[in-house]
């Protein structure tokens, strides 16, 4: 039996910093690949506060959900790695008012550093 694998691009997140796609939808369901807090032109947030690159990173993931075609209330789990644990109760206030009555699957997970100095990096699992 084989899988039908279709990448997904949206020109509403950043594109990619490597050799990956923003998201792949493999037999309907929507891999969203780790989201960083870039601006859609790439240009980082490193430099800015946890909460202004968590509202980044959730928006460059939710326009990734957009672009599969999708609304958030079709993503059924996401994985937040954050640089420093005390930002988990900041994180967990954005990530409440970014889905609202929504709630995926979750997992924070503690990381000592990310790429490029950013301190949160979103990744999630969509059903189509």
């Amino acid at each position: 039996m084989s899988t039908l694998l279709a990448a997904i691009n949206t020109a509403s997140a950043p594109k990619p910093f490597g050799h990956y796609v923003q998201a792949m939808n493999a037999g309907g369901l929507v891999f969203v690949s780790g989201q960083l807090p870039a601006r859609l032109d790439g240009t980082s947030l490193a430099d800015m506060p946890f909460e202004a690159q968590a509202r980044q990173s959730l928006a460059n993931l939710l326009a990734i959900v957009e672009g599969a075609g999708l609304r958030h209330d079709r993503i059924a789990k996401v994985t937040a790695y954050l640089v420093g644990v005390e930002h988990w109760t900041a994180f967990n206030a954005i990530y409440a008012e970014a889905f609202g009555e929504h709630r995926p699957a979750r997992s924070v997970v503690p990381v000592p550093a990310l790429h490029h100095g950013y301190l949160i990096e979103l990744e999630a699992i969509a059903v189509s």
